[in-house]
């Protein structure tokens, strides 16, 4: 582990024994769009200046060449404790998207009495550790300590999925919120940073402990259609049978009995979705892992997915357009700000799918105004994913077309 730094305000505070619970946390958020590098980070940090503990660093892929330089500079001139951040294909401040062009998003926060750790995952890592124990050694993180995650991962070179599940079992009643670092359409790379450093694989986490955790929001943008059904038959990612017919029949017959205009809003917009917890009651929307309908054997009648099923698993067609989505996001912020109550969230960090913004939605900004409508206006920053983590029945899971937010609060 490399060494971090302390800030000046820890150190007075212990000089003066003054109680860090009574102080109040400060955020600030700058995005700044510019092609050159050196003049977007100066406008930042100059909007961000004052005590900081934490950075959070998104920058545009386009930046690839430079961001060594760039993320070393961050991290010096910021005075910053701890810096975490990746490489994205858009970025996205306050109620602001700025998708593939040059543009970078900065959040730095001062979180009196918070225990925060930026770690660095790695394949090895990941393959090495089996049990929860290996993970609090090799991490050097006990459960007591962490309250939460926020997740930074390359997704090239690091099998997330695994990642995950191993973070879950280490640290099972942590929520783990975060996306994958994603890259302009011309510039097939990612990168994550840790403090000064930028790596080409692998991931990176903030361990986030004392008196904050993270409310996690997830909204996959889809909408079930037709009925449950329990899989009969696979083979590898082939579904073959669901309750012992042919797959794809009844996906026809599902698409057969809705209204004429659903079967137009769903022609082009199929997905599959896999019951996250086989044990509940009844499934709707948010009980899924959604994933894309890849094609159909038309032989066996079989349909190819982007998971790989196993036999009595519950599957439910998906439909996913521009509307569902919009109103997917609603309904899952308005369950936030019920579950805050009275709670002011101190700031929020917004992973959504590279596939969503303009690419979905007519209007620009669509999930950043969305989430300042129904939140109020608070410090916002985010970036477009090439996958996103969150929870579903409070497991982590990646995901695909998806908006996943963490929101930074007080412990209740």
């Amino acid at each position: 582990m490399e060494n971090e730094r302390v800030s000046a305000e820890e150190i007075e505070r212990r000089k003066t024994g003054m109680n860090a619970a009574e102080e109040q946390p400060l955020v600030r958020v700058a995005l700044v769009e510019d092609a050159r590098w050196e003049r977007a980070l100066a406008r930042a940090l100059a909007r961000v200046k004052g005590p900081t503990d934490l950075a959070i660093l998104f920058a545009s892929g386009l930046y690839a060449e430079s961001l060594p330089e760039l993320v070393h500079r961050a991290y010096e001139e910021s005075g910053v404790r701890l810096l975490i951040g990746c490489s994205g294909q858009g970025v996205i401040g306050q109620g602001e998207e700025l998708e593939e062009t040059a543009a970078l998003a900065l959040m730095t926060l001062q979180l009196p009495g918070a225990r925060l750790r930026v770690v660095r995952f790695t394949q090895a890592l990941v393959e090495e550790c089996e049990r929860a124990e290996e993970w609090h050694t090799r991490l050097g993180l006990s459960p007591e300590e962490v309250n939460a995650w926020l997740i930074l991962a390359d997704p090239f070179r690091l099998d997330s999925e695994a990642l995950l599940e191993g973070l879950a079992r280490a640290y099972p009643h942590c929520p783990i919120v975060g996306g994958l670092a994603s890259a302009h359409p011309l510039l097939q790379r990612t990168f994550v940073f840790r403090n000064g450093n930028v790596f080409g694989e692998g991931g990176v986490g903030l361990a986030l402990g004392g008196p904050y955790t993270i409310l996690p929001l997830v909204s996959q943008g889809c909408e079930p259609i037709g009925e449950p059904w329990t899989i009969t038959s696979v083979r590898g990612n082939l579904v073959e049978t669901i309750s012992n017919r042919p797959a794809y029949e009844l996906l026809l017959e599902t698409l057969q009995e809705l209204p004429p205009f659903m079967q137009r809003r769903a022609r082009h917009n199929l997905l599959v979705g896999l019951a996250a917890n086989e044990y509940r009651e009844s499934f709707g929307r948010g009980s899924f892992l959604v994933r894309p309908l890849i094609g159909v054997d038309r032989l066996s009648g079989g349909l190819a997915i982007g998971a790989m099923p196993r036999v009595g698993q519950t599957i439910q067609f998906q439909m996913r357009d521009a509307s569902t989505a919009d109103m997917d996001l609603r309904d899952a912020l308005e369950r936030a700000r019920e579950e805050l109550h009275d709670r002011e969230p101190v700031a929020a960090i917004l992973c959504t799918c590279n596939g969503r913004g303009m690419n979905l939605f007519d209007t620009p900004n669509h999930d950043a105004e969305a989430v300042e409508h129904y939140l109020g206006p608070l410090p916002l920053v985010g970036l477009f994913c090439s996958g996103e983590i969150g929870p579903v029945d409070g497991r982590p899971f990646l995901h695909g077309f998806t908006a996943c937010m963490a929101l930074l609060v007080r412990l209740a």
